[in-house]
């Protein structure tokens, strides 16, 4: 069990229409759950690994979206028509759900909905008070390059970043080097930025850190983007400044909303470097001046999707109605079954198939997991091989560095003084190039990853390919296109 859970649960929530889902937990219940709302993957026979890539929507869903769009009519909320009135209270409740499910007092926090998690980064970004030493950013390497990025608006006002190094084959980080870290190299502090959970190696990243960097003096920012699938987010106890999520990474549908829930007091901090339709209360283009509207309307950029973000409470309802705790533990049971699998596969001389990063058990980890696979020699399988084999095998996972290049870079040993030395010796060279510098044999890893449609048969399929496809072999890695990017 993950130390950011607790024992308190949701209360009940009435069920969407659709099909009964049984109240009992354990494999049984999310079998009939697949065969309800998920069996277009068993009618395609696909085995669907990247739930940290994105979730898949429930059937229920998709079918709840349709009722609702073809009973009413539904307008710009910027407006007070009989076809607007029915959006705004849409939107409104949509926030009044989203506070509720991250346990956030909405007497304190604010929801602003945006495109996705990146949006919701850059929006935080773009208007932090960075200051030279006096605000500066502070960064774990296991960060997400949307977290990343956040360097560059601190660069621009010549704010200093600092990255937390990750330390042993667990990729975590040791808590003398956050404490070192918190305490800070100058008289300041700024913006903490980490996530929940990695997107590349699965790790659950101690969301005490909260209130312990608060302590000190930063602002925090929590990436919960691949952590709010499978565990409960309970911002009344760990009271992050600013939490960035995607919706489709929970509950699949619908792609292209976001939010940025942010502490009221730290909200206000925020110093937009623009203004756009909808974030202002009035603006003079002859006496060239503006004020922002109150609230979330300052940072929703033109007119939010008034379409699509209701069907966060559909998805909540969904969810909510399996319980998070109980995908929780579904999650936690099949992440147990394939790194106990995956460790078990070995060549016919007994050396490893498989190697892997991050943690071995499921201690403090979610349900992603990154691996390499080795062939008969021992040497890494390039990760394009085995992006074609999974596809022909009707096997969707996820290859390549997953967006976070500092998790990759501790799981594949390579050190600062390797990197800089592989850009500084050419700048015009593409990846390929880049990666025979630093002598990398693949461009990445293999990442796998399971959520609430999920089956022991989906993750058995997968250890019996990669078993018939590399045991004993040495794949020919003809063919294959050029790498053009990470």
């Amino acid at each position: 069990m993950s130390d950011n859970r607790t024992d308190d649960r949701h209360a009940p929530v009435p069920q969407p229409p659709g099909h009964p889902v049984d109240p009992l937990d354990g494999p049984g219940r999310f079998a009939r759950i697949r065969e309800a709302e998920y069996g277009y993957l068993d009618e395609r026979r696909h085995v669907y690994l990247d739930h940290t890539g994105a979730a898949l929507p429930a059937r229920r869903q998709l079918h709840a979206q349709t009722e609702r769009l073809t009973r009413d009519v539904f307008g710009n909320p910027h407006s007070d028509s009989p076809a607007s009135a029915p959006s705004t209270a849409l939107l409104e409740r949509a926030r009044e759900r989203v506070l509720a499910f991250a346990g956030a007092d909405p007497a304190e926090y604010t929801v602003v909905f945006t495109a996705n998690a990146t949006a919701a980064c850059r929006l935080v970004g773009e208007s932090y008070p960075f200051r030279r030493r006096r605000a500066e950013l502070l960064l774990t390497l296991d960060n997400h390059n949307s977290v990343n990025g956040l360097r560059e608006f601190a660069r621009a006002r010549r704010a200093a970043t600092t990255y937390i190094p990750l330390d042993g084959p667990d990729l975590r980080v040791a808590d003398a080097d956050l404490r070192r870290a918190l305490r800070g190299r100058r008289g300041g502090r700024g913006l903490f930025a980490f996530p929940a959970q990695s997107n590349f190696s699965g790790v659950r990243h101690p969301l005490d850190w909260i209130p312990r960097a608060r302590e000190e003096g930063w602002h925090v920012l929590l990436d919960a983007a691949a952590y709010a699938g499978s565990n409960r987010l309970r911002l009344d106890r760990w009271p992050a400044d600013f939490t960035v999520l995607s919706w489709y990474k929970v509950f699949g549908y619908p792609t292209g909303v976001g939010c940025l829930i942010a502490r009221d007091s730290a909200l206000g901090l925020l110093r937009r470097p623009w203004f756009s339709g909808g974030t202002i209360r009035v603006a003079s283009a002859e006496g060239r001046w503006h004020r922002l509207a109150p609230g979330p309307a300052a940072f929703e950029d033109g007119t939010v999707d008034f379409h699509a973000i209701p069907e966060i409470c559909t998805g909540l309802d969904w969810v909510e109605s399996i319980g998070i705790d109980a995908v929780h533990d579904h999650v936690t049971r099949l992440t147990a079954r394939l790194l106990s699998g995956l460790t078990r596969l070995r060549h016919g001389d007994g050396r490893p198939l498989i190697r892997l990063y991050g943690p071995r058990t499921v201690h403090r980890r979610g349900g992603t997991v990154a691996f390499n696979v080795l062939d008969a020699r021992g040497a890494v399988v390039d990760e394009r091989v085995v992006a074609r084999d999974s596809g022909r095998a009707r096997i969707s996972l996820r290859t390549g560095c997953f967006c976070n290049p500092g998790a990759g870079e501790a799981a594949f040993g390579i050190g600062r003084d390797a990197l800089r030395a592989a850009v500084h010796s050419g700048t015009t060279a593409g990846l390929e190039e880049y990666l025979r510098r630093l002598g990398l044999p693949s461009a990445g890893a293999i990442r796998v990853s399971v959520g609430i449609p999920t089956s022991a048969d989906d993750v058995d399929a997968l250890l019996r390919f990669l078993g018939a496809a590399y045991r004993d072999r040495v794949p020919v890695a003809d063919g294959l296109s050029p790498r053009t990017s990470c």
